[in-house]
């Protein structure tokens, strides 16, 4: 059984579902500090974005495009110790007659700067207990430069994006092949993994991950956000696993009940499926419904191609469709706990 010290998973991570208003001050309770949230509107094609403190709450970026960091303050206008409160009637997070889901992790502010690596941030955010960290930086196309992280462990999934200028999103994943720090996936497009040097085919450390030359991580001048995940036992989990064509599909142990889980297919081009426990419509352990964080499609219901059961220590697949469960397919995910099978406290979480 999984053993954590993490007992409440919103003490540092949270879904949250709301209706919008079309007025400001609604405030979405998440049980932490929200130093980065990732929202998208469920019944229309509003973009994906992601707010967070290092960078400022006015300053929008967008997963499923390339754009530059955006600008504007009616979205998300504060953060409390427990939540966020919502901004006036952007259709973005607050429209009135639209439905939105968020996915918000505690760092720790704005931060300060991290001087581990060749690059000195402009601010690191780190919660070390959940194994998060943000980070700012300027690049200076130095093949072979380095960012400090500030995780003390080493990251299994780092998410970069030039915040300057119109690049695409890159993403590490150490399952993506047996020497991941030499591929790369663009979590704004349906890309297989690809072999090429974002990484300058080094291995992250406890203290740093490396950065090749090219504009999307490195560019001279452009500022770059990074977001980092090591893997906490019972509370987070990044691996990969092999299709098998079938309804009654692969099971993934992760050691507790995910709120919200996020798979790629490794050897194809498909979409990135985001998964929420809490839109569910099936009353069962069936999570039937699911976003793309590469577009801006409104949230689809599966008619038993993509649905997976979330179960109380992992999912398992449930639908064959080719982007989650192929027969030959191997696919990478990070999921976060709604409640870890067995915490500290020895008091066992369960399905539905």
């Amino acid at each position: 059984m999984a053993y954590t010290t993490i007992n409440k998973s919103t003490d540092h991570f949270s879904a949250n579902i709301w209706n919008g208003t079309g007025s400001a001050g609604h405030t979405i309770t998440t049980g932490h500090n929200t130093d980065m949230i990732w929202f998208k509107q469920r019944n229309g094609t509003q973009y994906h974005q992601i707010l967070d403190d290092v960078r400022g709450l006015d300053k929008p970026i967008y997963p499923n495009d390339n754009l530059a960091q955006g600008s504007g303050s009616t979205r998300i206008s504060s953060t409390t110790s427990t939540g966020f409160v919502l901004g006036d009637g952007n259709n973005d997070s607050n429209g009135s007659g639209n439905t939105y889901v968020g996915w918000s992790w505690k760092a720790n502010g704005q931060g300060s700067s991290n001087t581990d690596g060749s690059i000195n941030t402009t601010y690191t955010s780190v919660n070390t207990t959940a194994g998060f960290s943000i980070s700012q930086y300027a690049g200076n196309s130095s093949a072979g430069a380095t960012i400090g992280h500030g995780l003390g462990a080493i990251p299994q999934v780092i998410i970069v994006k030039n915040i300057s200028q119109a690049e695409h999103w890159i993403v590490y994943h150490h399952k993506s092949n047996a020497t991941p720090e030499d591929y790369y996936y663009r979590l704004n497009s349906t890309n297989a993994v690809s072999d090429f040097e974002m990484w300058n085919d080094t291995a992250p450390t406890s203290s740093v991950f490396s950065l090749g030359t090219n504009d999307a991580v490195n560019h001279n001048g452009s500022n770059h956000v990074a977001y980092c995940f090591a893997e906490k036992k019972g509370f987070s989990k990044f691996g990969s696993y092999t299709g098998n064509g079938n309804a009654d599909g692969s099971f993934i142990y992760t050691g507790f009940k995910p709120a919200f889980m996020m798979t790629k297919r490794s050897d194809s081009g498909n979409s990135w499926y985001m998964y929420s426990e809490n839109t569910s419509t099936t009353g069962g352990n069936l999570t039937d419904k699911y976003l793309e964080a590469n577009e801006s499609n409104a949230e689809a219901t599966t008619t038993g191609e993509y649905g997976f059961d979330f179960l109380s220590n992992g999912f398992k697949a449930r639908g064959t469709g080719g982007g989650t469960n192929n027969g030959s397919g191997t696919y990478v995910y990070m999921a976060f706990a709604e409640a870890p099978l067995v915490g500290s406290n020895n008091v066992p979480c369960t399905a539905r």
